[in-house]
């Protein structure tokens, strides 16, 4: 008797356990889950601008369409600072020694610019247009001209020649002219990726020309992801070197291998030194900068162009926002630099560094 009453309180132990499994197990089955997080309703718009295209993709559970109010705020952004329109605001500052601001666009170049002048101990200077030009490379097209000529037009240049208030700008030398091709594209990037923000959509990619801003991450929930280009002397090439992880950042890249022409067997590229006059000869590549927006970005990569590959790693260091990842020659061959904070980030193509 005793036996068997052991094995009966074993089994209810046994069944009421079983029934607190099963308990357990419905419980958690009927609770409420957190919802998995979607990324769902993405944009590509594509158009063109500023003499090249653009491509933005952003993820808008809406699916709202802003082409229309993108092209239209990218021309009243070009009517403000392209050198190719005759009456864009910058043009006739150029024609002329002073000029009332009439919009927020070049204010914001100017003051930005002499920032940056500063940082890079003047190889950023949009001053340098009037040799931009001599050299072949501004809207007259090639008409390059002797050594004397250069030191003469060598004489214009200076950012220090520009001077501004919170209402004008005027120049302090007759003749200054300014050209903003290697930051205006990035600032053109800042500019719609902030229009974006303001209709509420947090996750985009932003492309003018090969400048970028990327924010919050892609419809798969990961960061926008890049391509960095292969230098090659082919136009046509577009083989990619490496891949870069934009975390809610702007990159711009500046190359010398494919904006140039030869005269005389004699290679000219598009990158003028300012303090020279003369197009660069080094071997830096191509220089791609990271920082907080793309205006910035593009800046600094024109300026470490002109610098050559050991003083735009110096500037760098000297630029603790600023990431970098430089493509150079050297006796060894093809060569890369890339910032501490950079390389968690990059990834190479097969057969690549």
């Amino acid at each position: 008797m005793q036996k068997n009453a052991r094995k009966n309180i074993i089994y209810s132990i046994i069944l009421l356990l079983v029934v607190f499994l099963v308990f357990l197990y419905r419980q958690n089955q009927s609770a409420p889950k957190a919802p998995e997080p979607e990324k769902e309703g993405k944009m590509v718009i594509t158009g063109k601008t500023m003499g090249t295209t653009y491509r933005i993709v952003y993820l808008d559970l809406e699916n709202r369409d802003f082409t229309n109010s993108v092209d239209s705020l990218l021309m009243r952004f070009n009517e403000s600072l392209s050198t190719y329109i005759s009456d864009s605001e910058l043009s006739r500052f150029n024609q002329r020694d002073t000029l009332a601001f009439e919009s927020t666009y070049l204010p914001t170049i100017i003051k930005r610019s002499k920032t940056i002048n500063q940082a890079t101990s003047g190889a950023f200077d949009p001053t340098v247009g009037p040799l931009v030009n001599v050299w072949g490379f501004g809207p007259e097209g090639a008409q390059l001209k002797d050594s004397v000529q250069v030191g003469q037009i060598l004489r214009l240049v200076g950012y220090d020649k520009i001077q501004f208030d919170e209402e004008k700008t005027w120049k302090t030398r007759k003749g200054v002219y300014l050209d903003f091709s290697a930051i205006a594209k990035g600032y053109g990037v800042d500019v719609v990726a902030d229009f974006l923000e303001s209709k509420g959509v947090e996750d985009m990619l932003v492309e003018i020309g090969g400048e970028l801003v990327a924010k919050g991450t892609n419809e798969n929930d990961e960061l926008w992801k890049v391509g960095v280009n292969q230098p090659s002397d082919d136009i046509s090439s577009n083989d990619i070197f490496s891949i870069i992880a934009l975390d809610n950042r702007g990159m711009a890249t500046s190359g010398n291998y494919r904006n140039y022409y030869y005269k005389d067997s004699i290679r000219y590229s598009h990158t003028i030194d300012p303090k020279t006059g003369y197009p660069v000869s080094h071997g830096l590549l191509s220089a791609t900068v990271l920082a907080k927006d793309c205006m910035t970005a593009d800046a600094f990569a024109t300026a470490m162009m002109v610098l050559g590959t050991e003083k735009a790693i110096e500037l760098q260091k000297k630029q603790p926002n600023l990431d970098v990842f430089l493509i150079y020659n050297d006796s060894l061959g093809m060569q890369t630099y890339v910032s501490e904070k950079l390389k968690p980030f990059v990834s190479y193509i097969k057969g690549q560094n």
